[in-house]
């Protein structure tokens, strides 16, 4: 009998089937979730018939997305990760609902995939926005189970005192079920005066307006809201509001091991992802040959 292996391949030259949820999350369609859901809205035709969940699909199926085919390469593209400082009005939709700007609009183009933001970010808040061409990468990053952090700077207009702060971290009952800071410390920013205090908190979700909710049960209106980081990117300096800079290698490598998966070898990343210097150029470039003595004569030759 022909060796079975679990990764895609081919066996005599006929493809591997695989789940349809993980096929397209692997090609960069979308995240398992949201192909799921796309799925139960007959969005996703294979062969012409509407797909089900768990159906195995391979690569020579033709599969279409909202009446768009997908083509599946038989290996997956390299990983790359956008670092993206979102502003505040933007969307994290593909398309703008009432003509407002999405965050896709200025994104670089991908040949077979697409890029999935790694979580959402509503109208009114800003900050770090990360998006990839991993599905798998996006899920795990987004699930709960995974536990990987993400915080904020938040300027909360009202006053806050030590019993508010020590039942956010404890836990508050919302309409989905407890909910919690893992931390919750005082910052300082320019505009922190008066009314407005500005705190730096952390938690380990990320459900629909969470630390809004959070806030709001205390009574307390969050008049600011920017993320900082996720998991172990931080959003640093030097990237302009609604631009986008490309993750570097190691970054690319602490967001997989973040999340439990193997790190790609270097020789499968981007070209954009590596980072290029004079020195290596140097190394890379041929040496120019010296060119060759005459032979001195012999006593035979005279």
């Amino acid at each position: 009998m022909p060796r079975r292996h679990r990764r895609p391949c081919t066996e005599h030259g006929r493809p591997v089937a695989e789940r349809i949820q993980k096929l397209l999350a692997t090609a960069g369609v979308a995240s398992r979730r949201e192909i799921e859901r796309l799925i139960a809205e007959g969005r996703i035709l294979v062969n012409g018939r509407p797909a089900e969940i768990g159906q195995r699909v391979d690569h020579d199926d033709k599969i279409r997305v909202d009446g768009r085919p997908i083509g599946l390469q038989r290996k997956a593209d390299p990983t790359r990760v956008l670092i993206y400082k979102k502003q505040v009005g933007e969307v994290v939709t593909r398309e703008g609902p009432e003509g407002r700007r999405t965050v896709f609009r200025k994104l670089p183009v991908l040949e077979a995939s697409r890029w999935i933001a790694v979580g959402r970010l509503d109208i009114n808040t800003s900050g770090l926005l990360l998006l990839t061409n991993n599905g798998e990468l996006a899920r795990r990053l987004m699930h709960p189970s995974f536990e990987v952090p993400r915080e904020y700077a938040v300027r909360v207009h009202g006053q806050v005192d030590a019993e508010m702060i020590q039942r956010l971290t404890r836990g508050v009952e919302l309409d989905d079920g407890m909910a919690r800071f893992e931390s919750m410390l005082a910052d300082a920013y320019e505009d922190g005066e008066g009314s407005n205090q500005w705190f730096r908190v952390r938690l380990r979700e990320g459900r629909n307006r969470e630390v809004r909710r959070l806030f709001e049960s205390q009574g307390l209106e969050v008049s600011r809201l920017i993320r900082v980081s996720y998991g172990p990117i931080e959003l640093g300096r030097g990237i302009k509001s609604a631009t986008s800079r490309e993750a570097t290698a190691a970054e690319i490598e602490a967001l997989m091991e973040a999340v439990g998966l193997e790190p790609e070898r270097p020789s499968a990343r981007p070209r954009s992802a590596r980072p290029s210097t004079g020195r290596a150029a140097a190394r890379t470039k041929p040496a120019a040959r010296k060119p060759m003595r005459k032979p001195r004569p012999t006593a035979r030759d005279r």
